[in-house]
């Protein structure tokens, strides 16, 4: 993979340890011949920060992974995600693995991981991407919602619940499968349709194939939605209908070459692994 040069940092100040590892590694990228770095302290970063730059390097959990998703995509920035938060399934580099990596992968040894976005329009002019999710609900906590669900058109089911998660392979390890809903691997093209706690007990996950194009109505008497996206970005909808898609772009994550998905989800999930292990 080609040698990165220009390097943004992006770290989280309220993740224990993580400015200072962050200053370790400007020092390390210094070190490894890296042209230009800049640093930005927090999730929300200045319009057009990544703009000019190979990768973004994120110090912190996987919310602030998620926080800067939408300017990477953007601008078609890789992204090396360092974790200093708990579970850390986005920021696939320890601290220990990016102290002793972080001049290989400014090298240039590394894998790209294409990561699949969804793409939510909520009124003219107003669409946002997420990578994990979208959640829809009431705006009021306590209260239920009704809605309607149409796949290219095409009545699925109306729903009565207390909201209904779309989710991106990526993120059906986040607020879905919390609800209940299915591991999908990374690399499936598709969305997950998890309701939460729906009135009807037959009301399961759906998934659906890449090219759908779905649309959500609001059937709620007197009730506006709340349409978060990846758990930061909350909008209030006042309109009767959201479209959410894949949307056209992606997000590229930096990986190590032996990166595997599965070993992952048996560390974070606590899995057992094979008989071999237990042996």
């Amino acid at each position: 993979m080609p040698p990165l040069r220009r390097l943004a940092f992006v770290v989280n100040p309220d993740r224990p340890g993580a400015t200072e590892l962050a200053d370790e590694l400007i020092a390390l990228a210094g070190r490894a011949g890296v042209k230009q770095t800049k640093l930005n302290q927090g999730r929300k970063l200045p319009r057009g920060y990544l703009k000019g730059c190979d990768a973004v390097c994120v110090v912190g959990g996987d919310g602030t992974l998620l926080g800067v998703v939408r300017s990477a995509a953007r601008d078609g920035i890789p992204i090396i995600g360092v974790n200093r938060g708990s579970l850390g399934f986005l920021t696939t580099y320890s601290a220990e693995e990016a102290r002793a990596q972080f001049g290989a992968i400014l090298g240039g040894d590394y894998r790209i991981a294409s990561r699949t976005l969804l793409e939510c329009k909520i009124g003219p002019g107003r669409r946002d991407v997420a990578l994990n999710d979208v959640l829809i609900k009431n705006e009021v906590n306590s209260r239920l919602v009704r809605l309607e669900v149409f796949a290219d058109g095409e009545l699925v089911t109306d729903y009565y619940c207390d909201g209904i998660i779309f989710c991106t392979p990526t993120g059906s390890t986040a607020y879905n499968l919390a609800a209940g809903g299915p591991i999908v691997h990374p690399a499936a093209q598709s969305i997950a349709m998890t309701p939460i706690c729906p009135h009807t007990l037959s009301n399961r996950t759906i998934i659906f194939r890449d090219t759908v194009k779905l649309r959500i109505v609001n059937r709620t008497d007197d009730a506006r939605l709340l349409v978060a996206m990846d758990g930061q970005r909350n909008s209030v909808v006042t309109g009767s209908s959201i479209d959410i898609t894949l949307a056209p772009r992606r997000l590229a994550l930096i990986q190590p070459r032996a990166y595997s998905h599965f070993a992952v989800m048996r560390s974070k999930l606590k899995w057992s692994g094979g008989f071999a292990d237990r042996k």
